[in-house]
């Protein structure tokens, strides 16, 4: 999908994709929420955490997409309706930065379900150092790689398999993270570039009323000055026309007599 001409009725059909987008990255992040309080409890299955990660995956692309929505949007051609055009993507913005902040805050918030719940698996497999104070992953590359060998050995198999899928999809989690943070970027750029483009348009509008001022100005002096140069021609007519009339009088009396 495209929008390059510029006309209203793009702008228009782009912001109705933007806004429907929105929609569903915030039904998503109901859903994601809802399956996030059931982590960890009796209702918790693998059924229950592939529904997460499907819809985890959907809201994120939902995302990508809209951000790249959004930069079209912002990148349309100026038109007469600049400023109502800002005012409409002002809006979308704060709708979509809304969505995003909620959209991260539940995966916040499934990246720590998923961390407690290494940390309980790894203490019932009673495995001494459990997680690091600072919440990091196993590493299975680091230098301590034989003491880390000796750990996983005493944690059953079954364990080991489930610390090493959750502590992938943290990794996932927290990657998404980031790029949403990345997506914030992008907004705050084009709030401030719209708004550089908008100043400069405002800028050009006020001069060109300055100079249709100054040009109308410059036409009603040319006008005064006109009416005044008329005005002197009629008087100096009337006194010509005087003076001949006086003159002829004196000549025609001169010659009578």
């Amino acid at each position: 999908m495209s929008y390059q001409s510029g006309t209203d009725s793009d702008a228009n059909r782009l912001a109705q994709t933007i806004g429907s987008n929105i929609q569903k990255i915030t039904q998503h992040t109901a859903e994601i929420q809802r399956i996030v309080n059931q982590l960890g409890t009796p209702q918790d299955s693998a059924e229950l955490r592939q529904q997460l990660l499907q819809k985890q995956q959907n809201a994120n692309r939902l995302a990508k997409e809209t951000d790249r929505y959004m930069k079209e949007f912002g990148s349309l051609p100026p038109r007469a309706e600049q400023r109502q055009r800002k005012i409409q993507k002002d809006r979308l913005v704060g709708d979509f930065s809304n969505a995003l902040a909620a959209f991260q805050k539940i995966q916040r918030q499934a990246a720590q379900k998923e961390k407690e719940f290494v940390a309980r698996v790894r203490a019932s497999s009673r495995v001494s150092g459990g997680l690091p104070d600072d919440g990091g992953l196993l590493s299975y590359e680091s230098e301590s790689q034989p003491q880390a060998q000796v750990q996983d050995d005493a944690i059953r198999e079954e364990d080991l398999v489930l610390i090493k899928e959750r502590e992938t999809s943290i990794r996932q989690l927290e990657s998404d993270i980031i790029g949403i943070n990345e997506i914030f970027k992008d907004l705050g750029m084009m709030v401030h570039e719209q708004g550089d483009t908008i100043d400069s348009i405002e800028a050009n509008v006020e001069t060109a009323e300055i100079h249709v001022q100054s040009a109308g100005q410059q036409l009603s002096r040319a006008a005064d000055y006109q009416r005044k140069s008329r005005k002197k021609i009629c008087i100096l007519i009337v006194v010509l026309t005087v003076l001949a009339v006086v003159i002829g009088l004196i000549i025609w009396g001169t010659l009578k007599n």
